[in-house]
């Protein structure tokens, strides 16, 4: 987003007017910022034999989808209905890896008829796949790693107490039901969370599953998972991308060596990719003024932007119909019959009734989890691609909350 002549632009378009243009609140994306990020990973591990995969379930409109499938993307789907958008998307079965946590056989035998790669996390489930495919369907095996990452506790997977990936140290049983069933593992996975601060506690990680991988005669690919954060705030600390990707490479490439095959290093980035790129407007309702706090109500709530209560997530708030104003302070809130609080005490451009605010970073996990409480409709979202917006969902009406209700005569 830009500042040019007094107007806050996206993709050279005023953000005012396309939220005029489109109605309120509004998400907006620019492909621009995704396609940055993209090449942005994509450079840093150009020495060595890499393959993205977009983790969707960040943010999962299919026109979206469709962007990163043109970049050469695959796709990281953790749900049959993510690997289904991925198809009808057009990404090619194999271009998708299923990464399930705690879903039934029925659903990863779904995903099987679908053609895509499996990726397994649980000892129970990968022996029932095992005598039912052995060798016929490769699988990947998603590891513990026993190390603790992530900025918040919701989103560390990869420590002890993690409900995701198998533990290293029930490799031996991992091996017997391989061996047993004659089973091929392509693949070792691991994720140890979203939003990593210390790189040497992901790069610890990684001597990890190299010494996994080792194990397994037969591998095609190693997948880190991803967790590299962006920055929310002028002066955040973020992932250094360009200078883990000269350590990694250098790594990876040696171990290749020792292993005796040129494998594929599989990155699996969503918030990386679509965080920065994706901007959420709200309406100023109401300026409501207390015994010791100013609110600015929008039009809005935690139905459609949650990450700041379910994570305590941190994101900018800007006035941006009154750019460079006076600046007053502000606890910014919503109108969800709950305490949905957006940003304590935010120091922005004085606000009146009818102004919009801009959040930023509302790429990853906004829309996606945002929900009809309080029988509020989602709001619209639009991709503004090469200087021109274009709608890419339709704000919901009453006829959408009603869709799936079937009303009984005996009441």
């Amino acid at each position: 987003m830009e500042l040019k002549k007094n107007l806050y632009t996206i993709g050279g378009i005023p953000v005012i007017g396309l939220a005029q243009k489109h109605g309120s609140p509004l998400y907006i994306y620019d492909t621009a910022v995704m396609i940055r990020q993209y090449e942005r990973i994509t450079s840093a591990f150009s020495g060595t034999r890499l393959r993205i995969n977009y983790a969707c379930k960040a943010l999962t409109n299919i026109n979206v989808l469709k962007l990163f499938r043109g970049l050469g993307s695959g796709l990281d789907a953790v749900s049959v209905q993510e690997v289904e958008l991925g198809l009808k998307a057009g990404f090619e079965p194999r271009d998708i890896l299923y990464t399930p946590n705690c879903v039934s056989i029925e659903e990863i035998e779904e995903a099987v008829e679908l053609g895509v790669r499996i990726n397994i996390d649980n000892i129970a489930i990968l022996e029932e796949f095992g005598v039912k495919y052995g060798a016929r369907i490769p699988v990947c095996v998603r590891i513990n790693p026993h190390v603790l990452g992530g900025g918040n506790n919701k989103i560390s997977t990869g420590h002890i107490d993690s409900k995701f990936g198998i533990s290293i140290y029930q490799m031996p049983h991992v091996h017997r039901i391989v061996e047993t069933n004659k089973m091929k593992v392509e693949g070792i996975h691991m994720h140890t969370g979203s939003d990593i601060l210390d790189m040497e506690t992901f790069l610890r990680a990684s001597e990890v599953m190299f010494g996994t991988a080792k194990e397994f005669k037969e591998l095609d690919y190693v997948d880190f998972g991803s967790g590299f954060k962006v920055p929310y705030k002028a002066d955040d600390v973020s992932t250094d991308v360009e200078s883990m990707g000269k350590d990694l490479t250098k790594r990876f490439n040696l171990f290749c060596k020792e292993y005796g095959k040129e494998l594929t290093l599989i990155f699996e980035p969503g918030k990386f990719l679509v965080s920065e790129a994706g901007y959420f407007v709200a309406r100023v309702n109401v300026i409501k003024q207390t015994t010791s706090t100013v609110f600015a109500g929008l039009d809005t709530g935690l139905n459609h932007f949650i990450r700041p209560m379910f994570y305590e997530a941190y994101h900018e708030i800007i006035n941006v119909s009154k750019p460079g104003g006076k600046t007053r302070i502000y606890t910014v809130v919503g109108y969800i019959c709950e305490t949905d609080t957006f940003g304590w005490n935010r120091k922005i451009s004085e606000a009146t009734e009818g102004d919009y605010l801009l959040f930023r970073n509302a790429g990853a996990y906004c829309y996606a989890m945002s929900s009809n409480y309080n029988s509020r409709f989602r709001p619209a979202e639009v991709l503004v691609h090469k200087g021109v917006d274009h709608l890419i969902r339709k704000r919901e009406e009453m006829e959408d909350l009603l869709r799936n209700q079937l009303e009984i005569d005996t009441l």
